[in-house]
């Protein structure tokens, strides 16, 4: 099952907002902990306290989840870790993102996909392509057009370097248009969303490539204009909006937030955490934290996930080549 496939079944039931209970509790476990591969605070951060939080709350797991923040190398120190010293332990979960599978694709991390399980996504911010209120690009078409055009001519932006997700998931909306040299397309990084779209607004760039909840008050002030969200469906919160693939570019954009474990965890195990993962995104508890933390809650586990973050990694890979961030 494609990407395309598992996330517009997926957000569809998500967006629906009807939430059903599992008919059997999934198993306890035993002495758990989730690390969150940063410092307090982030998205990572988020992941860990508030799943940890949750899962103890719904009885899910004996006791409370102890919290580990171990920032370094982008989660590049946690992978390595859990790799040689916790390959095989059933009580540990790791927060990850489309940012940690990024590094991995492009070799950043000390090994590749293979060495994890990974377990689910919960949810997802949504990637966008905006511009100031009053730009010359009117429509998703008109933006692209001049890209293949003479792509030289726009400055793009956003908060990740270039290589970064932010960079990518514009490179895709670009490739997807007819741009065969995407080193071509100016790139700016800044240290967020908002920082970017200020200097938008200003004039001194084009077009920013961010979070949707990044900049969510500048869509709401009508400062900007988002061109495209690069989801499966219309965002709920912002439902005017038009998805990339309604226009004709089949590209999804989510910085997706979900969790692994290590690569020789048992199948008992991994399944055990799937279910109890599941049951925990069904619940009201996590459907508010998400949405109040910004996020789209979106449920793909176990095997769909496998198979989702093994074709996101070759995506990227594919794009960072493209680009010479790798050869």
């Amino acid at each position: 099952m494609g990407v395309k496939t598992i996330l517009s079944a997926k957000l569809a039931i998500a967006t629906a907002a009807t939430v059903f209970s599992l008919s059997a509790a999934p198993q306890m476990a035993q002495a758990n902990e989730c690390i969150a591969p940063s410092n307090p605070g982030g998205g990572w951060d988020f992941t860990c306290r508030t799943i940890g939080r949750i899962l103890s709350e719904l009885d899910l797991v004996d006791g409370n989840v102890q919290i580990t923040n171990m920032p370094g190398g982008v989660g590049a120190v946690t992978y390595a870790m859990v790799a040689s010293e916790r390959s095989d332990d059933p009580g540990l979960i790791v927060a990850t993102s489309t940012v940690g599978v990024t590094q991995i694709a492009q070799g950043r991390y000390p090994s590749g996909i293979d060495t994890m399980r990974y377990l689910g996504m919960l949810g997802a911010d949504v990637g966008v392509i905006a511009v100031a209120a009053d730009s010359e690009y009117e429509t998703l078409a008109d933006l692209n057009a001049a890209m293949v055009a003479d792509p030289s001519s726009v400055v793009t932006a956003g908060s990740s370097g270039a290589g970064g997700w932010d960079h990518i998931r514009l490179l895709m909306v670009a490739r997807e248009a007819g741009l065969e040299d995407l080193t071509a397309l100016r790139w700016v990084q800044f240290d967020g969303g908002t920082d970017a779209v200020t200097q938008m607004m200003g004039g001194q760039l084009d077009v920013v490539s961010t979070d949707l909840g990044e900049i969510a008050g500048f869509v709401e002030s009508g400062d900007i204009r988002v061109l495209a969200a690069l989801s499966t469906e219309p965002v709920p919160a912002f439902p005017d909006i038009p998805t990339a693939i309604s226009q004709g570019i089949d590209v999804t954009g989510y910085n997706w937030r979900g969790l692994y474990t290590g690569g020789d965890v048992s199948d008992e195990a991994y399944n055990a955490w799937v279910a109890r993962l599941e049951t925990l995104y069904n619940s009201d508890e996590w459907q508010t934290a998400a949405v109040e933390f910004g996020l789209v809650p979106i449920w793909i586990g176990g095997a769909d996930f496998e198979a989702y973050v093994r074709e996101q990694e070759q995506i990227m890979a594919d794009i960072s080549r493209d680009i010479g961030v790798i050869e």
